[in-house]
């Protein structure tokens, strides 16, 4: 097994900041590897605490009479210079429940009240994102979705476009657009599934 030997603190950001490790591989072979962290110091990084507390929450919600629309973020993200459907999510705050902090982002991001679903705890528990670059992990929530959608409770530094996708929408945007792989997998149970819930029904 690897062995990491020093860390190092690159950037102090309040949102994500890089690291350096010095480390020793499976062959003895010294050698650099660079990760990026929602932790603001290198005690609070999930490879010291052993902890994997969510740093963010992904809220999977469905909206209308029929339950037949998802509750989807057309949002520009600068990593890529465009546009991706996505989830509605955000960052869970220091001491929050993330059920709370899901509800709060929903509601923050596209106006939405949010009727939480009760799940076995294997369904929500947090999940790494991109392991490879970062320690950061999400919960995932489930509910169904109600009120009038509004942009008002955008930050301004948000480009965010709010989109209830049917059936017949979701497939185009699977096929054409560009998409978080964590969204990519759920609109493939939600197209699917004639209960977009069915697999946490089980």
């Amino acid at each position: 097994m690897g062995k990491i030997n020093q860390i190092k603190q690159l950037t102090y950001t309040p949102y994500v900041n890089l690291y350096s490790l010095k480390i020793t591989n499976k062959k003895g072979a010294h050698g650099s590897y660079y990760m990026a962290s929602r932790a603001k110091a290198t005690d609070a990084l999930k490879l010291k605490t052993r902890e994997n507390t969510p740093d963010g929450v992904i809220v999977y919600s469905v909206y209308g009479e029929q339950k037949d629309r998802v509750v989807l973020v057309r949002q520009y993200r600068y990593s890529i210079g465009d546009y991706i459907y996505e989830f509605p999510a955000g960052l869970v705050e220091p001491g929050e429940d993330y059920h709370a902090a899901g509800v709060r982002e929903l509601r923050e991001e596209t106006g939405l009240d949010l009727d939480l679903l009760s799940v076995d705890e294997m369904y929500e528990k947090p999940a790494f994102t991109t392991i490879g670059m970062t320690d950061e992990s999400c919960a995932t929530i489930y509910g169904y979705a109600s009120g009038e959608v509004t942009n008002r409770g955008q930050e301004d530094s948000e480009e965010i476009e709010i989109v209830l996708a049917d059936r017949q929408e979701v497939r185009r945007i699977l096929k054409e657009e560009r998409i978080a792989i964590m969204c990519a997998y759920m609109l493939m149970h939600f197209l699917n599934d004639e209960d977009p819930f069915a697999f946490i029904r089980n």
